[in-house]
């Protein structure tokens, strides 16, 4: 069968193998080490995670891993055990994630739950996730254990405050911005302070790198929800947010700019017809004609120069300027 060939695709990563370019060798033999450590003597499991490995997307996280680790110093066992051990959590809450919204496709093909139901793929979360720990355990890298574990944590309450949210709609910018930082920029961050203490005994650089992985984090999740208004095919439905009754910035943002009487009407179509496609639409033109994306995109580049800044305090370095360049990546990226 002939496949299409997605210019954009290729571009972005062709664009992603630039990035890794400093950290390349090391990445290989870490997806030697990943696929070795997912393996179960289970053979449904041994099966489901092949299948997981075979899916994988652009592996973000232990890219950060690894150029965080190269910016600080020497690339070391510690680097593979932290980005496995942030790769393997990450994998565990996505397989979570999908039984929790009762969705049926990640990046494009079916999903575990919707292949293995729901008991099998929370299991297989589980499995994912006791794993990462094992390997941090075995290996006494405790300070891993303790930076993931945490950010595991903020990561479910970051899901239950949304959750909490989405029931009366009630959210301001504050409580948002709290959502997005546990449910999504604490594994970042983890990712990026793991990858320092790996290779430095350097307490502020450590710092540094968590607080340019919360910054990366939070506007890689505004790019995120601004994908929920566009026009281009992003690998879920236009609208799912909405839908899922998710305060995202865009719609925050165009709320609290309304008149009352307006205000009142989107917020019922949310809580009462969500599921309704034209009802949908209008929230999305809503949105966009009181200038939510504008704004959501301007608080977005904020976060991204923010961290651009951190990076500018290291030497100039091969790995900084991959980082660099991962963050404009992240903001600018069609998925």
């Amino acid at each position: 069968m002939c496949k299409i060939f997605n210019r954009e695709v290729f571009l972005m990563a062709s664009e992603l193998d630039k990035i890794k370019n400093p950290v390349g060798k090391e990445l290989k033999e870490f997806e030697k080490h990943f696929k070795n450590s997912m393996k179960s003597s289970v053979p449904l499991l041994d099966k489901i995670t092949y299948y997981i490995v075979q899916k994988k997307g652009k592996q973000v996280r232990p890219i950060l891993v690894f150029l965080c680790a190269k910016l600080c110093g020497e690339i070391n066992d510690s680097t593979n055990v932290a980005a496995s051990l942030i790769e393997l959590s990450h994998t565990a809450s996505l397989v979570h994630d999908d039984v929790v919204d009762d969705a049926y496709e990640r990046r494009g093909f079916f999903s575990i739950n919707a292949l293995w139901k729901n008991k099998i793929a929370v299991l297989v979360g589980d499995f994912l996730l006791t794993k990462g720990l094992q390997i941090a355990l075995e290996t006494k890298n405790y300070r891993h254990l303790e930076t993931v574990s945490t950010a595991v944590q903020q990561m479910s309450e970051g899901e239950l405050l949304q959750m909490e949210k989405a029931r009366k709609l009630d959210i301001d910018e504050s409580i948002y911005f709290e959502i997005i930082r546990q449910k999504t920029a604490s594994l970042i961050a983890a990712a990026c302070s793991a990858g320092a203490s790996s290779t430095t005994d350097n307490e502020e650089w450590i710092s540094k790198m968590r607080q340019f992985g919360e910054k990366v984090g939070i506007a890689f999740q505004i790019k995120d929800d601004l994908f929920d208004y566009g026009d281009f095919d992003i690998g879920k439905p236009r609208g799912i947010d909405i839908k899922e009754k998710k305060m995202t910035l865009p719609l925050i943002y165009s709320l609290n700019k309304s008149e009352k009487v307006l205000r009142n009407k989107i917020i019922n179509y949310i809580k009462t017809d969500s599921k309704n496609e034209e009802k949908v639409k209008e929230v999305i033109s809503f949105v966009k004609s009181m200038g939510g994306l504008e704004y959501a995109e301007k608080i977005m580049i904020k976060y991204q120069n923010e961290a651009i800044e951190i990076l500018k305090t290291f030497p100039e370095s091969e790995a900084r300027n991959s980082l660099e360049n991962l963050v404009f990546f992240f903001t600018s990226r069609k998925n």
